[in-house]
């Protein structure tokens, strides 16, 4: 893989990411930026924040291959790579059926999507693939540089490890809440939480690793909230973020959920060393 990630990165929607806050994060020592939200086509999001900085990768945490044409992505990773070679990842999935309705058959629409960014001259080596079940995680084992899945937790990432097998990259999204009081950080987390239990994708694959069926209804129990979004110091997070690593990812995006962020990177920052 071209573009190199560190141990540790932050997630952040598109909208809701600034050139200020990519130039402070790179200069806390995190490792890449990923673009989420379904950045749009022509990569512009992507451009503005590698304009903005020095080191730092950024990556695309996804681009949705059903509202993203992908001639359109290859000409613009064409385009943003020849002005920042090594420090453009392009992540790429399938989104969810509830949001699309094209969603039909989404797994030979990614390897159509695959062969479009193949000739269009994108190597494998500068993509990723949002996977959650085996299927998908060995087609970016095959067909790109490994996965990026969202959405899961340590259990996963072991199970994705033993399908990816060693050397492809796995880099996981975690949800933190910096809050010591746990009633607080649910409370902080679950509108977030609610937001992705109605999407069977996750519910399905929550199911997978033990969560029942009571775990992911409604805002979902305490036990998933605590899992999916931990909570704690930053020194507690820390240590469950190690717990992804552990498992066998490569690198961990990390998305603080509440209105401001910064103060989590500063303090995880602070806390991973």
């Amino acid at each position: 893989m071209t573009a190199k990630l560190g141990k540790i990165g932050i997630w952040r929607p598109h909208t809701d990411l600034t050139t200020e806050l990519a130039v402070e994060v790179e200069n806390l020592g995190y490792g890449t930026v990923w673009v989420g939200g379904s950045p749009p086509a022509d990569l512009g999001a992507v451009e503005r924040l590698l304009d903005a900085t020095e080191r730092i990768t950024v990556a695309t945490g996804i681009v949705n291959i059903w509202n993203s044409d992908a001639k359109t992505v290859a000409e613009s990773y064409h385009r943003v790579t020849e002005k920042h070679p090594g420090r453009l990842l392009l992540g790429i999935g399938a989104g969810h059926r509830e949001a699309t309705a094209e969603y039909a058959k989404p797994y030979t629409a990614l390897v159509n999507y695959l062969d479009v960014l193949d000739a269009e001259g994108v190597p494998k080596s500068d993509r990723v693939l949002a996977a959650l079940g085996p299927r998908v995680l060995e087609l970016a084992r095959d067909r790109a540089a490994g996965a990026h899945p969202y959405l899961t937790v340590p259990a996963h990432t072991e199970q994705a490890r033993s399908t990816l097998g060693d050397g492809p990259l796995l880099a996981p999204e975690q949800k933190v809440v910096l809050d010591a009081d746990p009633q607080r950080a649910r409370t902080t987390a679950r509108p977030m939480i609610r937001f992705y239990l109605r999407l069977t994708n996750y519910t399905r694959n929550l199911q997978r690793y033990g969560y029942t069926e009571d775990d992911v209804a409604g805002t979902g129990s305490d036990r998933l909230v605590d899992d999916l979004a931990v909570h704690g110091t930053a020194e507690e997070i820390a240590a469950r973020l190690t717990a992804h690593i552990e498992a066998g990812a490569d690198h961990v995006a990390i998305q603080p959920l509440g209105e401001d962020p910064l103060p989590a990177y500063k303090a995880l920052a602070n806390a991973l060393g």
